[in-house]
């Protein structure tokens, strides 16, 4: 457990540019802090020691303002960044090489029983205030952007945004590791788009009505 959580820092100081050494994330870092409580309440999860994991959990969410439920798994390298107001289910799994920002929640939509949360595949990005919800696959290497609202299963390698978010990118440049690709700046805007598309539509057929008037009145004449 500790040569993990060794490594765990040491990501995050490789991935955070604020971090100077191993040393500060140890100490001063709450997303590292909640990855050091939940091993150990997932250890007793999994022992059957369930209101002793629970009693731990909670008391890592006082102490971080992170919430992860004992029973949720955790993959190699997790980078919490900042962390205030995560909340990660039950039956949620995560990858290795992922990264999570705050208010992130990995949930379920109330109408699932058994596997309820997601399941984040390895080396994905989760931006600020992004709701994943079901449970349903995130594939490897894709981002999820700020405020999105995830309900279905996103393909690996997957850029997606929104409410309802939705897969605006996929198979493009591969976000691999260790480069850690951390742009939440340069996402499309889905809205956006559509827009523009529109406007181009409407525009065309303006043009096209405004060629019609003219053969009419030419006509007439």
């Amino acid at each position: 457990m500790f040569q993990g959580l060794l490594d765990d820092a040491r990501s995050i100081r490789d991935r955070d540019p604020a971090a100077r050494t191993t040393l500060e994330v140890f100490l001063l870092y709450q997303g590292f802090h909640a990855l050091i409580y939940h091993r150990q309440a997932h250890w007793l999860y999994q022992h059957k020691l369930f209101f002793l994991a629970r009693a731990l959990s909670q008391f890592a969410r006082h102490m971080t303002g992170i919430e992860i439920h004992p029973g949720a798994t955790i993959g190699r390298r997790l980078f919490i960044d900042h962390g205030m107001g995560i909340v990660i289910g039950e039956t949620a799994e995560i990858g290795d090489d992922c990264t999570i920002y705050h208010g992130v929640t990995l949930g379920g939509t109330g109408h699932d029983t058994g596997k309820r949360h997601p399941t984040i595949g390895n080396n994905v990005l989760i931006a600020t205030g992004a709701k994943v919800l079901g449970p349903f696959t995130v594939g490897d290497n894709s981002r999820i952007g700020a405020n999105a609202v995830v309900l279905q299963e996103v393909p690996p390698n997957s850029t997606v945004v929104g409410v309802k978010a939705r897969v605006v990118k996929i198979d493009g440049q591969r976000v691999s590791s260790p480069s850690y690709d951390l742009d939440q700046v340069n996402l499309p805007d889905p809205l956006a788009q559509e827009l523009c598309r529109l406007q181009s539509r409407v525009y065309a057929n303006e043009q096209r009505l405004k060629r019609e008037e003219q053969r009419e009145r030419e006509a007439d004449e």
